[in-house]
């Protein structure tokens, strides 16, 4: 088991964002051939393409980089709303999931930093 220190509240609640959002993603693969009349092809390829770049991301979020395109994801999601509408309101909630995660996720490493940082004076003194 790893030391709590090094824990990541922010990339846990993120990853987990990304895997309930994997999951309404693949699930508009089917709406969209049948009540958008996306073509087949078209709609595996957005639908589960998006799936599975969540589901990467998720494994991703040690690199930084990883949280830039986990904002690109909710963007793509938002976008998604042009093909079927509900992805407006969908995907706006887990961009408002994703940012929160982010930033209450940054939050708690900063402010658990000082509290190890203050414990590690308190003992040294």
């Amino acid at each position: 088991m790893s030391n709590p220190e090094q824990r990541s509240p922010r990339r846990g609640m993120c990853a987990a964002i990304l895997c309930l959002e994997a999951i309404a993603l693949g699930l508009t693969t089917p709406v969209m051939i049948t009540v958008a009349d996306v073509g087949t092809a078209t709609a595996l390829t957005i639908g589960l393409g998006l799936m599975l770049v969540c589901l990467l991301l998720a494994g991703m979020l040690r690199k930084p980089w990883a949280y830039t395109a986990g904002w690109v994801v909710q963007v793509a999601a938002v976008a998604l709303g042009l093909i079927v509408p509900l992805m407006f309101v969908l995907g706006g909630i887990f961009a408002l999931l994703w940012g929160t995660a982010d930033f209450l996720g940054r939050k708690i490493e900063r402010e658990r930093a000082e509290a190890y940082a203050a414990f590690a004076a308190d003992q040294g003194a």
